[in-house]
This record gives structure tokens, sequence and C-alpha cells, in this order.
């Protein structure tokens, strides 16, 4: 058995002791983005500089700070800066409409909002729902009535860190739920210290000599590992990118600045060695990649392995979590799996009578280790669901093997996971029941023929509306315009009816059944 590292003291606070490891490199790059370069000396400073004008700005400890930014040397400074002021950050989605945005600045009670001015629109309409909004500090060219961040930061820095506790409040990270309601998932100071303890460094072995890019968002929590406590835990640089991450935009980091370990999730890898312009092995770096968010085929590792000559490292991790705890490892590679569990995380399966399964049954994953998350804001019986005592329900299914490797096989609920990001059936087919055109709908996972899921559509329309393209490209854009662009119904299916009980309810087990045959257009 490993030998696991000490915990942190008691008294710690996580950007003074991610700033404190790297007091002896500052010259070296922490941060490139798309127009910066941020030393880890100007990193230490830019991020006292936050915590001194966040705390000018009115804000106290435990107060919220919403920050709704992309990728860039900005969004780490504020995080780190919030953290080191004792103040919570949280990181959202920035692909979401306005009014989710709304809902978590009313569910946080943030006291600001950093936001930069290309998702200023959006977050202007999340405002103007608010009977009470929060201050705005915005980056870049600062709007009307909002702070500038720059200006923020032209102030003396905090000289010392707020006396934190390990286990105070740190940060929050939504996730979704099976309402579509997203739950503000509770993070302590501590459970940065232990996923790149347990995980960062000697699973993924990030170490000072690597250039570390995520395709994976700073707001996941795959990503704020991947792109931030992971690499500044060893000391390595990070790239960044704003952008979405299509192929074209990964190539152009892999090549441009040829990092050694590269983070995504399995819908992404699938893109890149489809695209016509992935480029040879010779063109890039690549030491180590890293896959998590939903299973990964064993084809596209093999594959992904193949053309670069390196290992892709699929893992489970949760928001729940913070990161991976149930991963393959170099020298301990099973592609079509998910690997062992990362030492310092405990994980069993359990079956409907909550007794362990056996090897070869599928049961109900349940995981415990330092990283867990403390609660769900202001959600008492969700969190009772999932944080039972020392352990965490993940909501997966899944079966191990005599040998101790672990294979998904589902989720324990109707939610599905697209592109590494949670959509909940019963949020889709409200938005398409909002359709003039539509009846009645239910919403199913269908595994392509890369083995990822994508979300399918039955759909019962009225009876003055009939199915064609027209409509059906009509359906999959009022989808969009009212949810984040990954949960939209990539294929519908029309239908004369919906299988159901004799209540009335749905039996969706028949509809997935309907994909093994391949079943799509109208049914």
């Amino acid at each position: 058995m490993p030998t696991l590292p000490s915990p942190p003291p008691e008294r710690f606070n996580a950007a003074a002791h991610l700033l404190q490891l790297n007091a002896g490199r500052p010259g070296k790059t922490a941060y490139i983005d798309d127009t910066t370069r941020l030393s880890y000396g100007e990193l230490a400073d830019r991020v006292r500089r936050c915590a001194a004008g966040l705390l000018r700005q009115g804000l106290r400890r435990e107060d919220r700070v919403l920050l709704l930014m992309p990728d860039t040397v900005d969004l780490p400074v504020a995080f780190l800066g919030a953290l080191y002021a004792g103040i919570v950050p949280v990181p959202v989605n920035t692909l979401l409409p306005a009014a989710e945005h709304a809902f978590m600045l009313a569910h946080s009670r943030a006291r600001a909002l950093i936001v930069s001015p290309a998702l200023w629109p959006t977050a202007r309409q999340a405002l103007a729902e608010l009977a009470e909004p929060p201050a705005v500090i915005m980056t870049g060219q600062a709007a009307d009535g909002c702070t500038a961040f720059a200006a923020m930061l032209d102030t003396p820095p905090l000289e010392a860190p707020a006396d934190t506790h390990a286990d105070d409040f740190a940060f929050w990270l939504y996730s979704s739920g099976s309402t579509g309601k997203p739950k503000g998932t509770v993070h302590s100071h501590a459970n940065l210290y232990w996923t790149a303890a347990l995980y960062g460094q000697p699973v993924l072995g990030v170490r000072e000599d690597d250039v570390v890019f995520s395709a994976a968002k700073l707001f996941f929590a795959y990503g704020l590992g991947n792109a931030l406590t992971f690499p500044l835990s060893a000391g390595a640089t990070v790239v960044l990118m704003a952008e979405r991450p299509t192929p074209a935009a990964v190539f152009q980091r892999l090549t441009a600045h040829r990092p050694t370990v590269f983070c995504a999730v399995p819908t992404l890898y699938v893109a890149l060695l489809a695209s016509p312009a992935l480029p040879p092995r010779d063109a890039v770096s690549l030491r180590v990649c890293a896959s998590a968010g939903e299973a990964l085929p064993r084809t596209i590792g093999e594959r992904f392995e193949a053309h670069f000559g390196c290992p892709v490292l699929d893992g489970l991790g949760s928001t729940e979590m913070l990161h991976i705890f149930l991963s393959n490892r170099e020298g301990d590679l099973h592609y079509g799996s998910t690997g062992r569990p990362v030492p310092g995380y405990e994980v069993e399966l359990r079956g409907d009578d909550g007794r362990a399964a056996a090897p070869g049954e599928i049961g109900d994953l349940y995981v415990r280790g330092p990283s867990a998350a403390l609660l769900y804001w202001t959600n008492r019986e969700r969190t009772r669901q999932t944080f039972q005592g020392d352990w965490v329900r993940s909501g997966d299914k899944y079966v191990v093997d005599a040998q101790g490797v672990y294979t998904y096989a589902g989720r324990s609920d109707d939610m599905l996971k697209v592109s590494g990001q949670y959509v909940s059936p019963i949020e889709v087919e409200a938005a398409l029941m909002g359709h003039a055109a539509v009846l009645e709908c239910a919403v199913v996972g269908v595994i392509d023929a890369q083995g990822l899921t994508k979300t399918r559509a039955y759909v019962v329309l009225k009876a003055d509306h009939a199915a064609d393209e027209g409509l059906d490209a009509s359906l999959k854009a009022f989808v969009k315009d009212r949810l984040a662009p990954h949960k939209y119904p990539r294929d519908i299916v029309f239908t004369n009816e919906l299988p159901k009980t004799a209540t009335g309810k749905i039996q969706r087990f028949r509809l997935r059944a309907l994909n093994d045959t391949g079943a799509g257009g109208t049914a």
C-alpha cells in the first residue's frame, strides 16, 4: 500500500498554501492565455491585490462572489484572491442561459459578480430578474455602473491571508439536479489540497517541468483541478483557452505551446480523432492525458494512444468529490474500464438491498474520501440522500471484476451525461413541452457508434401538426434557446404514443430498448 500524505494543518488557507509552494519560483511562467503570460510572482501579487480589493468593495468573510468568466488569467486570480480573503468564490458555467445565472445569483446570495465583457449581455439579463442585484466587477473595459477589475487590483496587496480553518467553507460549484435546478455544492479549503495530494501528483503525475492544458473549463470541478490545483501544487505552467474547445482551437494550443499534460472529456477525444487536421505525433509533446465526465470508449483510448504515443487515463470523479477518485493509471491501464480506486479513497458497490455486490454484479457506487463536499446549500433532503455518513452516493452503476477493475454500467437514475455534463431528461422534456406543436414527449440517452451518450427525444405531436424536417429543426432550436447548448436533443423521433404504465407513467426503459434497434426519424 502506498504511503498517504499527511493532512493539512487545522488552520489552512488553500490560496495561501498554493502561493507559498511557489514562492521560490517567482520568475517562472504560471499561466499563459490568449494575450497574457503571468509568472508565479505576478500571480501571487495579483491574488493578494484581488483579495484586498474585494474587501475594499465591502465583502466580508464567507460572503459569496459569483465568477462568470472565461478561462483567462483573470479567473484564477479572482478565484484565489477570494479564497485568500476568506471570501467564497462561486465559478459558474459560462454557457448557461440568463435564467440559470439569475437562479445561482439568488440562491448563493452573492454579494458581488465578477464578469467579463463578452458575458455582460447575459449577466445583465440575469441581474434584471433579481430584487437585490449584487455589485458588479467587470474585467476589461468596464460598463457603466460596474467596477473595473483592473482598478480593483490597483490597491496595496493584502499582507496576510484570512485565518481560515481547513474545514471552513471555501468555494462552491454548481451541479445539475434531477429536477433541473442546480445544486450549490459546498467545498472546504482542505478539499483542494486532497485532490492534488491523492490524484494530481501520484496518479496523473503532474510535475514542475510540465505544461498543462485542460480543455475542460475551470468552472467544472474536473477543470478546476486540472488547470489550477494540480499544476500550482507542482509549480507547472498552465495554458488557458477562453474559446470553446473545438478541434481547431485545441490543435492550435497543442502545437503552439506543446503541453505535456492534456485533459479533456471523451466527446472531445472523439472529435479530435475524427478531424482531418489531426496533427502528427511529432508536432506535439504529450506525455500523459486524462479523461473524465463520462466513460471513455475503449477504441477511442486505444486510437489516441496509438496516434500520439501517450496514455489516456480514464477516471471517474464528481462535483461532490471534487475530482477523480476511481482511475486508470500508467502501468495499470485498462481501456474500456474506469480502473481502480485512487489510493486514499474507498469505493463500494451496493445492491438494491444495500448489501455489497459480488464481483460481476452491477451495483450502486458509493465512495468515501477526504475531498468530499460538506453539503448542498439549502437542500437538506438531497444532502441526506447523497452524503450518507462517511459515504457519498455517486448515482452511478458499476461492476467490478475479480481483479478489482471497475467498469461503468450506467446512471442509477434517469440523468444523462452528454459531453461530460449532466443532462436532466425532465428538464429537456419541460422545454420541449413549451413548443406549440408538442403534445407529450420523453427524453432518453442513446449510445452512438463511438460509444458515447447522445440525447434522443420521443415526441407525440398535437393533431394539427405534422412531422417533417422543418419541425425537427424548429424543436431543436426551441430547446437551444431555453437551455444550455449541450442539453438540446440531438435526435428527435416522432411517434404516435409513448409507452406507459397502467397509472400513466412513461416507461423510459422501453424507449431505451428501442435504441438497440437503431430506431430514428418517425416511429
